[in-house]
């Protein structure tokens, strides 16, 4: 786990995203093989993070109590950026990225009961937002964007609709 800290460190202080070279003759930015390659790898581990059981692994291992992982964490929110965020296949990603900003949702996701609350409470929301958009598109109506069951908005912080009346609810304190 050490080694692997210290590579993902060291990756990351060597290639931020604003560091980019120019091709010859090229007005427009290209990023080397390496920070293609380096940043793939961050998109592929931002978009593990839309996973609740991942979460859960991750805390068992207490790679969340380890600084150099959380700065990493920190390091990642630049993939919400709207230059960076088209490329997410999973959105519910850039959800978790922040709270996992929290030290008390840190805390609380290494319990089970924890993270399958968070694992129930997204598959619900994306049968529902499913269903919804569905319906919607059926009359012709496109206005979902950032709704979750019962209309509310997602993504409002840590008291945000998927840690409202669960097993996490103490994490507030």
């Amino acid at each position: 786990m050490i080694g692997v800290k210290k590579r993902i460190a060291s990756e990351q202080a060597q290639l931020l995203p604003t560091q980019i070279s120019f091709s010859l003759g090229s007005p427009i930015p290209v990023e080397s093989e390496d920070a293609q390659k380096l940043r793939f790898h961050e998109l592929e581990f931002v978009q593990c993070l839309a996973n609740p059981n991942y979460l859960h692994f991750l805390a068992q291992r207490g790679y969340f109590k380890d600084a150099a992982f959380v700065n990493y964490l920190k390091y990642l929110l630049y993939w919400k950026e709207p230059e960076y965020a088209k490329y997410l296949k999973f959105p519910m990603c850039l959800y978790f990225l922040d709270l996992l900003q929290y030290e008390h949702f840190r805390r609380e996701i290494v319990s089970a009961q924890c993270c399958k609350f968070i694992d129930d409470q997204a598959i619900l929301l994306w049968q529902h937002y499913t269903r919804r958009r569905t319906r919607l598109t059926a009359l012709g109506t496109t206005s979902l964007t950032g709704l979750a069951v019962g209309g509310q908005p997602v993504g409002g912080g840590v008291q945000g609709t998927l840690l409202s009346n669960g097993p996490c609810h103490h994490a507030e304190q």
